[in-house]
C-alpha cells in the first residue's frame, strides 16, 4: 500500500488526535471549552513571544492598566532580559519571562495572560535556580518578584527563609533522579 505523504503534518499533533484520546469522552459543550481553553493557551504563547520582542527592541506600549503593557513597559524601564532560562541540570531548568540582577537587586517577572490564578511559587523557583546557576546567597541580595495578571501586578520580596528551603529540595530531588537514571541506564 502507498500512504498518503503529509509532511507538513509531521511531529505535529492534531486537537482531536489519537494522543490525546480523552476527546472521545466529551459531549459537544466538554470539546467546546476544551477547544477554547487550547486557543487560549496559543494566544498566551503567542503573546509571551510578543512581549518578549517588545521587551528586546525597548518598544514600549501605551501606558495603561493592561497587564500585557503594564509586563512589557516595566521590564523595558528595569532594563531586564525577556525569556532566559535558568539551569540547574538537565532535571532541573525553567525560562523566566524576565529577569535582571543589578546592584545586588535581583527582580524576575512574570507575565500571565490565563484566568486561572497564578501561584509566586513558580517565580521563587526561578529566583532558586537564579541563585543556584551562579552562586549567589539568597540572604545576601534582594529579590522583587512580580505577577502581572487581570490587570493587576501582584508583588513579593521573598526571604532567604523561602528560598532556600527550594534550593535544598532542588539539590536534593536532582541526585535522587540521578541516582535512579543511573540504575535505569
Amino acid at each position: 500500500m502507498n500512504f498518503n505523504n503529509h509532511l507538513n503534518l509531521e511531529g505535529q499533533h492534531a486537537f482531536l488526535g489519537a494522543s490525546k484520546y480523552h476527546w472521545i469522552n466529551y459531549d459537544e459543550s466538554k470539546v467546546a471549552e476544551s477547544y477554547s481553553k487550547f486557543l487560549a493557551t496559543q494566544k498566551g504563547t503567542v503573546l509571551h513571544e510578543f512581549a518578549a520582542q517588545c521587551i528586546r527592541l525597548g518598544q514600549k506600549l501605551p501606558k495603561s492598566q493592561k497587564t500585557l503593557n503594564m509586563y512589557v513597559n516595566d521590564a523595558i524601564g528595569f532594563k531586564m532580559v525577556p525569556e532566559q532560562v535558568l539551569f540547574y541540570s538537565e532535571n532541573c531548568f525553567g525560562t523566566a519571562d524576565s529577569i535582571a540582577f543589578r546592584n545586588g537587586l535581583l527582580r524576575i517577572h512574570d507575565l500571565k495572560t490565563g484566568v486561572i490564578p497564578a501561584h509566586m511559587e513558580q517565580l521563587m523557583i526561578y529566583a532558586a535556580l537564579f541563585c543556584l546557576e551562579y552562586k549567589v546567597k539568597p540572604g545576601e541580595i534582594e529579590i522583587e518578584l512580580r505577577l502581572y495578571q487581570g490587570n493587576e501586578i501582584l508583588y513579593h520580596t521573598p526571604t532567604a527563609e523561602e528560598i532556600v528551603p527550594i534550593m535544598d529540595k532542588i539539590i536534593t530531588f536532582d541526585k535522587i533522579i540521578n541516582k535512579i537514571k543511573e540504575q535505569e541506564g
